[in-house]
């Protein structure tokens, strides 16, 4: 029978096959297209299972090829990586301005990861009612300023106060899959206990000594929303380690990088000091924000340092 995985709790999986859920585990290694990964069947993911003799559990044999996957290196196991989530329609990055501060290389990092399957990714910006100060209304500002232009949806909420928040996220959640990910402490959990009661998330204010969040969410999960949806909680991410990139690659996923692709006088041009270059050229021309220029700099020597 196949099922989807709804949640993974270390070595068992709950696996939701019709209208039922049922309680699954391993048997034996799956093979991950030469990935090493420390989980490796992740939320979303389509399995073929079978029921052990005379048990409640089954054992899971296979699973189906993923139409997409977010995947980002492992923060425990050197060499490793671990997915977010997989066959998802769409992603949200929760990120907030301030009491965590999410930097713009975060949210870049993340983005060339969506980009890698050309998952689109919607910026929601949460607790803005808390923006009193010029610096910070001057960031959300920035924000505008460099995502929108690049096609990049963004919302700006109060996952707290507002309350038209099912009027604003209904009509782009239904019948998808989406997956909401982000740094600890910026309100993923209290966003989707308002738009999926039944989910119940702990939630948890962030620390006053360090100005960043707690873990509340331990394992992702796949939460229904409406008659054909699914909301997927993740564990905050405190860093989003990028997988190996060829340094031809990475432009590819910069959609202002991208748009200019063939147009430079050597087709191996990494866009940094070559001659020729079209990236650099409408770079001194502004039409590339210079801080994703910059960001696009530092994961490729983050990239070749790792080589």
């Amino acid at each position: 029978m196949e099922g989807r995985v709804i949640k993974t709790t270390g070595s068992w999986y709950e696996v939701k096959v019709g209208d039922k859920m049922i309680k699954a585990r391993l048997r034996g290694k799956f093979k991950q297209d030469n990935l090493k990964l420390t989980n490796p069947i992740a939320v979303g993911d389509y399995v073929i299972l079978e029921r052990e003799k005379n048990q409640e559990t089954a054992v899971i044999h296979t699973i189906v090829p993923r139409e997409n996957y977010i995947i980002r290196k492992s923060t425990r196991k050197q060499h490793f990586s671990h997915i977010l989530a997989a066959n998802v329609d769409q992603a949200y990055l929760m990120v907030t301005v301030r009491d965590p501060r999410t930097s713009l290389g975060f949210i870049d990092r993340f983005l060339v990861s969506t980009e890698s399957f050309r998952i689109p990714c919607t910026l929601l910006v949460n607790k803005v009612e808390t923006l009193t100060k010029q610096k910070d209304l001057d960031f959300l500002a920035e924000l505008h300023d460099i995502y929108a232009p690049l096609g990049y949806p963004i919302i700006e909420l109060s996952a707290l106060h507002d309350q038209d928040l099912m009027e604003k996220f209904e009509p782009g959640l239904a019948g998808k899959t989406t997956l909401m990910a982000g740094h600890s402490g910026v309100g993923k959990s209290t966003l989707l206990n308002r738009l999926v009661p039944q989910a119940s998330q702990v939630t948890q204010e962030v620390s006053k000594f360090s100005s960043k969040g707690v873990h509340t969410t331990t394992f992702a999960e796949m939460f229904p929303f409406g008659e054909t949806g699914y909301f997927i909680d993740t564990p905050g991410i405190k860093e989003f380690g990028i997988l190996d990139i060829d340094d031809q690659e990475l432009s590819h996923y910069f959609v202002e990088l991208r748009k200019y692709l063939g147009q430079c006088k050597y087709n191996d041009c990494k866009h940094i000091n070559e001659p020729g270059c079209k990236v650099l050229e409408v770079l001194e021309q502004g039409y590339i924000h210079p801080y994703r220029y910059e960001n696009y700099l530092k994961i490729m020597n983050e990239e070749d340092s790792h080589r």
